[in-house]
């Protein structure tokens, strides 16, 4: 069962933690998770083709994973695997504006985490460097950038997986 992120920021978890009130995730994938409400990353322009889901919860399927779900909270059917790309991709720097690092209420970017979405094309996992997704990991608010810089594609290859296996009949 998959558990909520325990791994987003320089300490032991990254986020601030009070313990309020355990919300019920719905999810197509692991069933229903329960959550620290306070754990919601609200993305106020929602995610690119869905702008009225604002609302997602991060969720690690398994300990030490560097993929996480990026799961919708309302929706049970809408996930994104994320991930820190900087873990694969070293020299990755994101052109944040100081009105954009105000919109997300940031004095620093040293505040953000960033993830970007994982897509599978062929026999890659894939990230898209060209749609970040910023996250203010005290106000747990989010949004997600379109880089208009050349050198950032869509289908970055992150890691290569291996084909699946077939049944052979002996």
């Amino acid at each position: 069962m998959p558990q909520p992120a325990p791994r987003c920021g320089p300490d032991q978890d990254g986020w601030p933690f009070a313990e309020t009130g355990v919300m019920r995730v719905n999810t197509s994938r692991f069933g229903t998770v329960d959550v620290d409400d306070q754990r919601v990353i609200t993305f106020g322009a929602g995610i690119l083709g869905f702008p009225g889901v604002k609302q997602y919860v991060l969720l690690q399927p398994t300990e030490g994973s560097h993929f996480f779900w990026l799961q919708a909270v309302g929706r049970p059917d809408l996930a994104f695997v994320v991930t820190d790309p900087s873990l694969f991709v070293h020299r990755y720097r994101i052109p944040l504006k100081p009105e954009q690092m105000g919109e997300l209420g940031l004095a620093s970017f040293d505040e953000a985490q960033v993830f970007v979405i994982v897509n599978k094309h062929e026999n890659e996992l894939t990230g898209n460097l060209q749609g970040p997704l910023i996250v203010n990991v005290q106000q747990r608010s989010g949004t997600q950038l379109v880089l208009a810089d050349r050198r950032f594609h869509t289908r970055v290859p992150l890691v290569k997986v291996d084909a699946p296996m077939e049944a052979i009949s002996a």
